[in-house]
């Protein structure tokens, strides 16, 4: 299985387009370099490409206009909400627009006695918990990056509350769109179940701005739990750590948070939050409920630790050393790239059954103790989904050719245990390469019948998810 080389091959614009586009938006459609190079590049190991014009959208009519105007003329159209993403979902590979949801920042409503929300596309999750702090409730999902919800929709992300609170997925309720020919739908009421026809809520969560753009999102909010308590469990190797997890799963344990660090991923932590974590393999825990709750799934873990030779439970509970500890853990990524000063990132995650785990883990580990680049290991492994951070001497295509036939291997080992090429990471461009394996072709159809039916001139993120079809 080979990577494809993405190369930008930009369709042509028609005469006077930009400049219609600029008539309509003034100083909101900028053609300058360093704001195209800004939206044609996301945290993949891809280089840059730009579009040809980034227009800044303030509200539904906009997006709705650029989308008609697009549509009619032929042109790719990439939405981007905050620029995290890591698979290369945001480079304009056929060039056209990119239109800019960020400024779409408005908190609609809170319902807070039906535990819902209803944002703009642009809000954050740190934005719209830092909302919702006086209320008694708050949202659930948090990718590392202060990414936005439109975005989190898009790619269908999770975090490291996803083993208790699930992913976007169970957190959407309803969308508004923008469809490729801009007309504006909503995809669901705020009941919290229907059986009204197709969910077209789960059609767009997930679809990576290839079959509709979100404007509008309404998401599930959950009480404040009455207690909390975060602990660190330190084990003597990856095994013990990781087969850990299974049992406290498999227990029923309702534990909030579990994340695995390898030893590297503790160094690296170290270095860049100024922590000072025992340099072994950990697992941090959260436990949410009440006081007498929290105990009990406290005692039961750790029976469970002690079992696998986890060393005694270091406690955070006070507040601020939670809060220390889990943006220690969020910045993972960026603590990681200080390993090896100058490097690109290429990561990659999977996703297996929790039977599976260790297994997967263990021989990704092996393989990339041969490696001849740094890495690192973490993971939500409490839902069986683990990432890998492999740092790169960006001038050398021998690490990138040996990165990408360990990513090939992880990849393929994990379809192998029945799991899948991404659990939250999302397909973009580098993960296309693995659709066929893990679907095959003709459910590859059937998603190339719904694009070509909601996108019939593939202007919405062309090239992305859907691998190229297979020589003839």
């Amino acid at each position: 299985m080979d990577t494809p080389t993405f190369v930008q091959r930009p369709r042509p614009l028609p005469d006077g387009f930009l400049a219609a586009l600029q008539a309509q938006f003034g100083e909101r459609c900028s053609l300058a370099q360093s704001v195209r190079e800004h939206h044609g590049r996301d945290e993949s190991p891809y280089p840059p490409m730009p579009p040809e014009a980034v227009v800044f959208a303030r509200t539904i009519e906009d997006v709705a206009w650029v989308a008609r105007y697009c549509h009619d003329h032929r042109v790719p159209l990439i939405p981007y909400g905050a620029g995290s993403s890591l698979e290369g979902h945001l480079l304009a590979v056929q060039g056209g627009i990119s239109l800019d949801l960020s400024g779409m920042d408005q908190i609609l409503d809170v319902h807070a006695e039906d535990f819902t929300a209803t944002v703009q596309a642009g809000v954050t999750r740190k934005q719209l918990n830092e909302a919702l702090r006086d209320t008694g409730l708050f949202f659930p999902i948090d990718p590392g990056a202060d990414a936005s919800l439109g975005g989190m929709s898009a790619t269908r992300a999770s975090g490291t509350n996803a083993v208790r609170y699930g992913t976007m997925r169970e957190n959407v309720m309803s969308l508004k769109v923008v469809t490729a020919d801009g007309r504006i739908i909503e995809t669901a009421n705020r009941a919290r179940k229907s059986s009204a026809g197709y969910d077209l809520t789960r059609l767009f969560v997930g679809s990576e701005g290839t079959l509709g753009i979100i404007v509008e999102v309404t998401v599930r909010l959950y009480p404040q739990p009455e207690a909390v308590s975060a602990a660190i469990c330190n084990f003597p190797d990856l095994d013990s750590a990781v087969r850990s997890v299974i049992e406290v799963i498999q227990l029923g344990v309702p534990v909030a948070r579990v994340e695995f660090m390898d030893a590297a991923a503790v160094r690296a932590t170290n270095q860049y939050s100024h922590l000072s974590l025992r340099e072994t393999p950990l697992l941090l825990f959260e436990f949410h409920g009440s006081p007498a709750s929290v105990r009990e799934q406290a005692t039961l873990v750790q029976e469970v630790t002690h079992g696998n030779g986890g060393m005694d439970f270091e406690w955070a509970e006070q507040p601020e050393d939670r809060n220390r500890l889990w943006t220690a853990r969020h910045n993972a990524y960026f603590a990681g790239l200080q390993l090896r000063p100058g490097c690109r990132a290429s990561t990659t995650d999977v996703c297996v059954p929790i039977s599976r785990l260790a297994e997967c883990v263990g021989q990704t580990a092996a393989e990339l103790d041969q490696a001849s680049f740094p890495y690192t290991i973490v993971g939500h492994v409490g839902d069986g989904n683990f990432h890998v951070l492999m740092l790169l001497d960006p001038d050398s295509p021998a690490e990138w050719a040996e990165s990408e036939a360990l990513n090939h291997r992880l990849v393929e080992c994990a379809i192998a245990m029945q799991g899948t090429c991404t659990g939250e990471h999302g397909v973009g461009l580098h993960k296309q390469a693995f659709m066929r394996t893990e679907h095959g072709q003709d459910a590859l159809d059937v998603m190339a019948a719904l694009k070509a039916a909601l996108d019939p001139h593939d202007i919405l993120n062309p090239g992305k998810v859907l691998p190229r079809p297979p020589a003839p």
